[in-house]
């Protein structure tokens, strides 16, 4: 089986890489990897694809809305690009797998808004495909919240989506919401393509629950992969043959960001989970 290969999502260096992105990218390709995940890039599609090509590395996969209209911050709701906006920066940087980074807890609590979400991705996975783009999902913890019928709301939508659409498997924060990590990996199966290799203390509630009190990343206790309580070894052997990319991820990196990275790569390599 051939094991997947490793990527960095570059949220993790989000302020090294907004400063300077050919810099961030030469340190990585330094430290050894390859591909990275592209995000916040459709508003500079030519910049980044200038900076890869510079640094020698590629970003087969990137992060973008698809699902949202808007999205909150704390000055308020801004207005998030059409589909088609989102896939042609995509197509210009080389990205060929674009997957939507997050959908509220709200639209993750009733079989009828989970229905909804899995229609709109089908949709624009055919509108995808027009640009030679797959598109797909990456979770957080709150579409582990509600269940139906003892189905998840995260593997309901799983089983609505067009098998042409990828899931991108956040391993962190699938134990935070309560998942039997290794099982999951097993059960998604082919449609798993690509997991988020991040480690920590995994929160004793799940944060993203309705009723949980407001947090921020910076109160994630994340650690280097391998050293820290997500059974990252065993999802990752579970999903073997059909992974990827296994990208390395921190929401709050817990030293020097490039040392955090080089130490989940470590772990990747030395535990032959990537080629």
């Amino acid at each position: 089986m051939a094991h997947p290969e490793a990527s960095v999502q570059l949220y993790t260096l989000a302020e090294q890489f907004t400063a300077d992105p050919g810099r961030s990218l030469d340190r990585l390709a330094e430290i050894g990897l390859q591909h990275v995940e592209a995000f916040a890039f459709v508003d500079r599609p030519d910049e980044i694809r200038a900076a890869l090509e510079a640094s020698g590395v590629d970003a087969p996969t990137g992060h973008a809305p698809l699902l949202s209209d808007e999205l909150w911050t704390p000055d308020g709701a801004i207005p998030t690009p059409a589909p088609e906006v989102v896939l042609e920066a995509a197509a210009r940087i080389g990205v060929k797998t674009v997957f939507d980074p997050f959908v509220p807890v709200d639209r993750w609590l009733t079989e009828d808004s989970v229905a909804e979400l899995a229609e709109r991705l089908n949709r624009v996975a055919d509108l995808a495909a027009t640009f030679g783009i797959a598109v797909g999902y990456h979770n957080h913890s709150q579409e582990f919240v509600a269940s139906f019928d003892g189905v998840t709301a995260y593997e309901r939508f799983a089983l609505l989506t067009d098998p042409r659409v990828a899931l991108e498997l956040d391993l962190y924060w699938a134990a935070a919401g309560g998942q039997d990590v290794p099982a999951l990996v097993s059960r998604l199966g082919e449609r798993l393509q690509a997991v988020h290799v991040k480690d920590g203390a995994v929160p004793a509630s799940n944060p993203f629950a309705p009723d949980a009190p407001a947090f921020g990343s910076d109160a994630l206790e994340q650690r280097h992969a391998g050293t820290g309580e997500v059974p990252l070894a065993e999802a990752l052997r579970a999903g073997d043959g059909a992974i990827r990319y296994a990208v390395i991820e921190y929401d709050n990196p817990p030293g020097d960001v490039f040392d955090d990275i080089a130490a989940s790569l470590a772990f990747l390599r030395d535990g032959g989970f990537v080629r």
